[in-house]
This record gives C-alpha cells, structure tokens and sequence, in this order.
C-alpha cells in the first residue's frame, strides 16, 4: 500500500517505500547530498522513495536548541531539492496556520507524535488535500488512532498514514510494541514504522535526547516482519555533527546495507503472486 502523491517510482517493486532525510533543513548542501545519494540507492534497490526533512523544529527540550534557519528559507531550500530530484516531500507541522504555507512546498504533511490529538491541527492539514501522515503518539494505543484519523477523514480528506514511533516506557525511553502495526493496518491506510526515533531516550538530564542506533536494524527488521508498508528514518552524513537528533540517526553511508537487509525480510514474507 503506498501513498498518493507525485514522482513516486517503483511502485511495482513489492518493496516497501521509504521516508528518509535529515531531521531539520540544515543546509542546501546537506540537503542536496542526503536526497541525492539516498534516491541513489533507492533506485538502484528499487524503492519508492519520499524525502523528508523539517523545516522547523518547535519541539525540543531547551530554548537553546536548534530550531532552524528560517522557515520561509527552509522550506525553499526544501522545495528546490524536490523538483531538482524530482522527488515527492514530506515535512511537519505544529500549528494550524502552518498547514496551507507548507503545502504550496511539499505532497505529505507530518503531525508530529506529541500533537497527533490536536483536532484543529488534524482539521487544517486536512483541508490541504494533501497526504496527512500522523505519528502514533507516545502515549496513545494503536486502536485509539483510529480517531485522529477518523478526524482527517471526517474533514474531507481519505489520504492518511499512521506512523509507529514507539511508546513512552518510564520517563526515558520507549519501547515498540509489534501489535500496533497489523492493529493499524486494519484500518486500511498505509502503515510505516519510524526506525529512528523509536530508539530514542528522552528527557536525559543533559536536557538533549539521547538514542540507542545500535537497534535501528532491529527495530526496523521486526516492523518489515510485522507487515509494515513503509519505513521512515533519519540519516546525516555525519550524525555527530547534526543540529537535531544526531543520537539517533543512522550514518547515511550504512542506510544501503540496512535496506538490503530488510529486502530479504520482505521478500521472505511476501505471498506469491497468483
């Protein structure tokens, strides 16, 4: 199942599509060299591809954290890349007003985890008609995403996916529970797992969010063995040095060999075509 949107290539593959990109528009160069190698690879493995990256991050634990460069430059930055490759976008929002300006950029508009109950938020992207991608908030079980997205639906918009991002275990950490995704499917919309994210460690003391990518291919190969349509993730091409959520990025270099992996996983549990 994958989503309506244009440039989406290799929907005949049987894999699964992708969303990948930087976290935050950091730069055009990062920007560029990210989409640019990761359509590379997707076409040579034969992916749907969707890059992501947001154009601002009004989310973060301290007022000193990077939030972005601008939304207006961002989001141009952002736009540019996509016709450049060619490629359909995806960003987040986090107000409702921000919901008609991102769309005239990108094809998906992302509701992040935190705000997936925000009726107003839900209600505007909505009126976009533009693909609405809702991440499972951490607190929330998969059935009762059934009414964020019900509120998508009710607006006059049928073009949803649900995203799995793990759930809140404690105060600083998360852990997936494998369920949420056949739960979700059953509502028939486009089901992805967020790999990167999911191996998070909130609300450290640091003030900056830690992250276990040590169990990025194990999070991600359990969701392709669950039945996952699509797989999210955030890559640089040096984590260390990104402005946003390094901790839990995987190194652009190591994304080709991760996807290869999870095409044998896919390929395993695919039902032969009649």
């Amino acid at each position: 199942m994958y989503p309506n949107v244009p440039n989406l290539h290799h929907k005949d593959s049987r894999n699964f599509f992708l969303i990948a990109g930087t976290c935050v528009v950091e730069s055009e160069d990062i920007t560029y060299k990210t989409a640019h190698t990761l359509q590379q690879i997707t076409n040579r493995l034969g992916f749907s591809f969707i890059f992501k990256a947001s154009y601002r991050k009004a989310n973060r634990t301290r007022i000193d954290s990077y939030t972005g460069m601008g939304d207006e430059r961002a989001l141009g930055i952002l736009s540019s890349v996509g016709k450049e490759l060619k490629l359909p976008l995806l960003t987040d929002i986090h107000e409702s007003h921000e919901a008609a300006i991102a769309a005239e950029y990108v094809d998906i508009l992302q509701i992040p985890a935190f705000l997936c109950r925000q009726t107003d938020l839900l209600v505007a992207a909505a009126k976009t008609h533009k693909v609405v991608n809702i991440k499972k908030g951490q607190f929330l079980s998969p059935e009762a995403m059934k009414f964020a997205m019900q509120k998508v639906i009710d607006a006059g918009n049928n073009k949803v996916m649900l995203t799995e991002r793990g759930t809140s275990l404690g105060y600083g950490d998360l852990v997936v529970d494998y369920r949420s995704i056949p739960i979700m499917k059953a509502f028939g919309h486009p089901v992805i797992m967020d790999i990167t994210h999911s191996v998070q460690q909130p609300n450290q003391t640091s003030g900056v969010t830690g992250g276990r990518p040590d169990l990025i291919a194990t999070i991600a190969k359990a969701a392709i063995a669950t039945g996952a349509d699509g797989i999210f993730l955030e890559t640089h091409p040096n984590p260390a040095e990104a402005l946003s959520d390094g901790a839990n990025m995987i190194p652009l270099h190591q994304v080709e060999e991760l996807l290869r992996d999870l095409i044998k996983i896919r390929h395993a549990i695919l039902k032969p075509q009649s």
